[in-house]
């Protein structure tokens, strides 16, 4: 046989031979690091958005100063935090007290309480109740001076169905005597939030 045709047949035979080694190999090494890598990624866990609840205990205070004027209130609901869902009618009362910094026998009176709602779903704000309003029809308003006090109930209507939580934003209107023994007075404006989660 001429060399020439044995050094062909050599060089055919060592490349069929490196053929089946690498047909033999299977998966490269590194496509299968790359492989248990992506496997091994973790996959995002759902969150659940915590709702803030003022009134989880079923009764809360707060102390609000406007002024001189430190008001004293305290928010409480007769229904079960448990039984606050979005169908049902859902009351919140407040007791408010107030008390002045320099008391030199001045009157403290409440002329008028707004109570603005907001709604809010997992989605962002949804269609709220009216503002409700508890308006005095006396000529200087509901004295309040401790250890008298003022109360009301406000019941809050059914809700969008989608609600988390509702939130309550007060605003007091007071007026004080400029002196013990005037009647004119001075105007103060005391505000407060409430946020109330709403039960599925």
């Amino acid at each position: 046989m001429p060399t020439s045709t044995r050094t062909r047949l050599a060089t055919l035979t060592v490349a069929a031979g490196l053929t089946l080694a690498l047909t033999g190999c299977g998966t490269a090494p590194w496509a299968e690091l790359s492989t248990a890598a992506a496997s091994a990624t973790p996959t995002p866990k759902a969150t659940v958005a915590l709702v803030t609840n003022d009134l989880v205990n079923g009764s809360t205070q707060r102390t609000i100063t406007a002024g001189d004027v430190t008001l004293t209130v305290d928010y409480y609901s007769s229904l079960n935090m448990g039984q606050w869902t979005a169908g049902a009618n859902k009351p919140l009362s407040l007791t408010a007290t107030a008390a002045l910094g320099t008391d030199d026998g001045k009157s403290v009176y409440l002329s008028k309480v707004s109570v603005f709602p907001g709604v809010a779903g997992p989605d962002g704000a949804l269609t709220a109740p009216d503002t409700q309003v508890d308006v005095s029809d006396l000529e200087n308003g509901y004295f309040m001076k401790a250890p008298q006090s003022y109360g009301q109930t406000f019941v809050w209507p059914a809700i969008d169905e989608e609600a988390t939580s509702l939130t309550l934003s007060f605003t007091y209107e007071l007026l004080i005597q400029t002196t013990p023994t005037s009647s004119t007075y001075a105007k103060q404006t005391a505000s407060d939030t409430l946020t109330i989660a709403i039960a599925p």
